[in-house]
């Protein structure tokens, strides 16, 4: 398995994706395509927490008057399955191995797994 979980619209993902060769790769866009609740599992089972996976820059948290810091495990599931936009992003994920968000040190495991300078 090999899957990018993108959003379209934005032009980090994109930026990090034209570094790669993604050819041989599942590109998952999340607004048309949401995440399933079998690819947070398998997410999880790479991370051990929902809460590595949720983006706390959603404008939907805004929105919603979330409290970021009182949801539970529980909580940050609920949300990233209810809207594409609390997912962290992009999430390269394979048999092995998961790579979260566009912090400089996750896309600097991505080139060195890519094998890119």
């Amino acid at each position: 398995m090999k899957k990018v979980f993108y959003l379209n619209t934005c032009g980090t993902c994109k930026k990090i994706m034209a570094e790669f060769d993604l050819k041989d790769w599942e590109l998952r866009e999340i607004k048309k395509t949401p995440v399933t609740k079998e690819e947070l599992a398998e997410m999880y089972e790479k991370t051990n927490s929902y809460e590595a996976l949720f983006s706390k820059k959603s404008t939907q948290i805004k929105q919603r008057d979330i409290d970021v810091k009182s949801l539970s495990e529980d909580g940050f599931k609920d949300l990233l399955l209810d809207h594409y936009s609390f997912l962290k992003r992009p999430v390269f994920i394979t048999d092995d191995n998961i790579f979260v968000g566009n912090e400089k040190k996750n896309v600097e495991a991505l080139r060195e797994f890519f094998g890119v300078e």
